[in-house]
């Protein structure tokens, strides 16, 4: 069963803690993160200081380290004036930065930052005090070892944590619960989203709006409709929400100002969702005329220089990875023409950049005569849009099953990397007859390269709706970064381990 259409568990007193107890719940969470950092802290200072003095390093090192403590060796102790305002002057930035706050709104990513930019700050600030107080009594190379444990020490915690509120929010633990108002276009996608992605921390229990929606080809998934949008302060109190997510249709952004103070006075949480999606205006940038805002489409980001850019990291990271890919490549080859007849590569004409056709490499996953077979199994057909998927489709062979659900078939795809056919990162590449059944504004997906893996991927693979894979892949080409390169392939770790929307 969806878990959107789950009735709500009893009444609101008696499943849920009066809201004093949650705050103080949350103070008293927000005083344990902050303890153990400042405990981290103290044990990464004092591994510094074993690394600077006491540990035994490889030569050449060692004699130079060794040599160097011998003569200038300082006591633990001596330490403590600078470790204990180190320790406080830390807290304070955490917490100033926002990192103790009871939010999901703070990235994994986020909250690294914060932690490596802050420990870097504070402590070049204590390198440039102490050595102007006392020039050459504290060492030098100790605030360099400190800075790099206590940042290993601070990241792995916050690794740890994160993988833990993940692994419980994907078992239905500890989730806040959602609701979302309004029920079309815009408010259907989030619900999906949610549905989608349990591992946000979010349950659905379901949604407001005048109208229910009806099931049919375009909305395969109804959520359980709880009553009209007017009947936000009675249901959020019948049913203990404590997120809302105002996803109303561009004509009726009349009826948010009088909802987001009802979120005010009821003090829950709440987002705004802006329907600038039927207009094709998600994608836009903001300019402003004698005060008043405008908006004009966003264009591509990935051309000129960071075209290039992009182009040289795709290169170089296939080439330092082929000592790796190629074993694994070969075996992968070997089992599967163990497995099944037929050839272990699968060659399909895709649809790349600007709508040029190129033939993309695959692993066989399916019986030889699985495109001859497809016609039949429209019926199954699990996915919306152009798309076609079927969660346990017939024609996949036992060793495909296996590839499928770690991406592991998408492997010869690094050849079309190399080719410049394709990059790592990027919109997925479609079907000449996907593209062909494309709404007019999805045709801006293929202004750039296709990629192995992209946003949606990393963010729910195949129960991504596939509006919203074009939406993720157009904010993907209009706002690339490395940074966001590298994020991406974070995230798509966990998905890939797990074979979670894979099929």
């Amino acid at each position: 069963m969806d878990r959107s259409l789950r009735p709500p568990v009893g009444p609101a007193l008696t499943v849920d803690p009066p809201d004093w107890v949650s705050r103080r719940s949350r103070r008293v969470a927000a005083l344990g993160f902050m303890l153990t950092d400042q405990a981290l802290i103290f044990i990464g200072f004092a591994i510094a200081y074993w690394m600077r003095y006491l540990a035994a390093w490889p030569e050449p090192l060692n004699r130079i380290v060794v040599e160097v403590a011998t003569q200038n060796q300082v006591a633990f102790l001596a330490f403590l004036p600078i470790l204990f305002p180190m320790m406080v002057l830390l807290g304070l930035r955490f917490a100033a930065r926002g990192i103790y706050r009871s939010s999901r709104r703070i990235s994994l990513i986020d909250q690294i930052s914060i932690l490596v930019s802050s420990t870097l700050t504070v402590i070049a600030t204590l390198i440039v005090f102490v050595f102007l107080y006392k020039p050459f009594y504290y060492s030098r190379l100790i605030f360099v070892f400190s800075g790099a444990t206590i940042i290993v020490l601070l990241t792995s915690w916050r690794i740890a944590l994160s993988g833990y509120r993940h692994w419980c929010w994907s078992r239905g633990v500890a989730q806040e619960r959602v609701l979302v108002v309004g029920g079309t276009g815009l408010g259907q996608q989030v619900m999906n989203g949610l549905a989608a992605s349990p591992g946000l921390g979010y349950t659905l229990v379901g949604y407001l709006d005048d109208r229910p929606i009806v099931a049919n080809g375009r909305t395969p998934r109804v959520y359980r409709h709880i009553g009209q949008i007017e009947d936000l302060e009675q249901t959020v109190a019948a049913h203990t929400i404590q997120q809302v997510i105002i996803a109303l249709p561009f004509w009726e952004h009349g009826r948010m100002p009088d909802l987001v103070q009802t979120c005010r006075d009821l003090g829950v949480g709440y987002q705004v969702a802006p329907d600038f999606y039927q207009l094709s205006f998600d994608r836009v940038d903001m300019l402003q005329l004698s005060g008043v805002p405008l908006l004009r489409p966003k264009e591509i980001s990935l051309n000129g220089t960071n075209l290039a850019i992009k182009r040289l990291i795709d290169v170089g990271t296939v080439l330092l990875s082929a000592p790796i890919t190629l074993p694994m490549a070969l075996l992968i080859a070997l089992a599967i023409r163990l497995d099944s007849r037929g050839p272990a590569l699968f060659r399909q004409q895709r649809v790349g950049k600007d709508g040029h056709l190129f033939t993309c490499y695959k692993f066989r996953t399916m019986v030889p005569d699985a495109e001859a077979r497809k016609a039949d199994l429209h019926a199954l057909n699990e996915a919306d849009g152009p798309l076609f998927k079927i969660r346990d489709d017939p024609r996949v062979t036992r060793i495909g099953g296996f590839l499928r659900r770690r991406s592991l078939d998408e492997l010869p795809q690094l050849w079309n990397v190399l080719r410049g056919e394709m990059s790592l990162i990027g919109p997925r590449p479609a079907l000449p007859e996907e593209v062909a059944r494309y709404e007019h504004w999805q045709h801006r997906r293929l202004e750039v390269r296709p990629g192995c893996a992209g946003l949606s991927q990393a963010l729910g693979r195949s129960d991504v709706s596939f509006d919203e894979q074009v939406r993720l892949d157009l904010y993907y080409t209009e706002n690339w970064s490395i940074g966001m390169d590298l994020r991406i392939l974070i995230m798509i770790i966990p998905a890939v381990i797990g074979g979670h929307g894979a099929y």
